[in-house]
């Protein structure tokens, strides 16, 4: 069906059905959110529902997306420049197994 890349490829679903016109930032920011919400209520009662974890996931990250591409933005990019960021705040030999805040290591 879509043979190109991910963001190609939910380019093109857009485009064929005239979605772009209600995909402003704050749309897209609140679907993220709603999304996630539906995600986490796959894990709720402690059980996993993997089959919708997996469809709320794809949801979540379909936005994600999205609102990358709305802003002009490399998700690889900016993925990897937090990371950057955050393995400064979160040094190996002070971060390692330990879940406390960066200001507390």
């Amino acid at each position: 069906m879509y043979e190109n890349s991910v963001r190609d490829a939910l380019r093109s679903f857009m485009a064929e059905r005239d979605w772009q016109q209600f995909h402003t930032p704050e749309n897209l920011a609140k679907s993220v959110s709603i999304e996630a919400a539906e995600l986490l209520e796959c894990f709720q009662w402690g059980g996993a529902d993997l089959d919708s974890a997996k469809d709320e996931l794809a949801d979540v990250l379909t936005y994600c997306m999205l609102l990358a591409d709305k802003l002009d933005l490399d998700p690889d990019t900016i993925v990897l420049e937090k990371l950057a960021k955050t393995d400064k705040k979160y040094p190996v030999e002070k971060a390692k197994g330990t879940s406390v805040k960066y200001d507390q290591l």
